[in-house]
């Protein structure tokens, strides 16, 4: 006689299981949150790289031109230009003399050379500019250069490869002309002549120079003297737009020596800490403030 076996339990249609809603809300937050983190640390992470990527450097535009230069070559060629200017020269003493340093030096104060030759102009000893302690010494040097310029008459309009090859006496009177377009970019602007057309992205201030140092090197490169002195500020009352243009041009050129952290004129500023750097908008003027770390 067969036996009947029980049916085996059959299981029925599962059914989801749902959370209770307070938990899932909770979860979400919480995904936010771990999200939100995440992004800003990526984004702090992505800044860094660019700050640490992009090196120092200043951005001179004048005439639809643009060229850049690291801090060193912009300050050298700041005091090369206010010597011009102290000089009471016109721009193209400036642009050559300019064109010259960038061709010998790439604007380094240099202390060698081929032979004995030194400095910003890669000047000789042996040749009559000076010791090697005067040519070490920039202004000297851009004095001497000038000195040797402003004998030959007619320099204002001559041919930038024969004015330069009669001062310099060089090997490759040619390559002069290479560079004339970047000398015209920074004589125009360290000049004044071309407003708000020199900017430079700079890390944090390192130096701290005092404000009575800078006027100091501003009265003895430019010859132009500072108004008031105060706690970490030094204003200058300029003569005309250009010349307040020049000061303010040279402040930001020499930023990285002095530790300055802005520089204003009239209405517009240069801000040290903006990552992309510009001259803020607003009219310009006569009196010009820079700002020490």
């Amino acid at each position: 006689m067969s036996k009947t076996r029980p049916a085996p339990d059959r299981a029925g249609p599962s059914r989801p299981v749902t959370r209770p809603p307070a938990r899932r809300r909770r979860r979400a937050i919480t995904l936010l949150v771990v999200a939100a983190l995440i992004a800003t640390a990526g984004w702090f992470g992505a800044r860094f790289l660019l700050d640490s990527v992009i090196n120092p450097q200043c951005t001179i535009t004048a005439g639809g031109m643009t060229e850049t230069f690291d801090p060193e070559q912009a300050g050298n060629a700041a005091l090369i230009a206010a010597v011009a200017i102290k000089r009471d020269l016109p721009p193209r003493a400036a642009t050559i003399a300019l064109t010259t340093a960038i061709q010998e030096s790439k604007i380094r104060n240099l202390r060698y050379g081929d032979r004995d030759s030194l400095g910003l102009f890669q000047q000789r000893p042996s040749q009559g500019w000076g010791t090697e302690k005067q040519i070490l010494d920039p202004i000297h040097a851009t004095n001497a250069f000038f000195d040797a310029l402003v004998k030959y008459k007619g320099y204002e309009t001559a041919d930038i490869t024969k004015i330069a090859q009669r001062v310099q006496k060089s090997g490759f009177p040619e390559a002069y002309r290479d560079h004339e377009g970047e000398g015209r970019v920074l004589a125009s602007t360290l000049t004044g002549h071309s407003p708000g057309g020199l900017v430079c992205r700079l890390d944090t201030a390192k130096t701290h120079a005092s404000p009575s140092a800078v006027a100091a090197d501003l009265e003895k490169q430019m010859g132009v003297t500072t108004s008031t002195v105060g706690d970490g500020v030094l204003t200058v009352e300029a003569a005309d737009v250009t010349t307040a243009w020049a000061v303010a041009h040279w402040a930001v050129a020499r930023a990285e020596q002095y530790g300055a952290t802005a520089v204003t004129i009239g209405d517009r500023t240069w801000d040290r800490s903006d990552r992309e750097p510009t001259w803020s908008p607003g009219a310009d003027g006569k009196t010009v403030r820079i700002t020490l770390a």
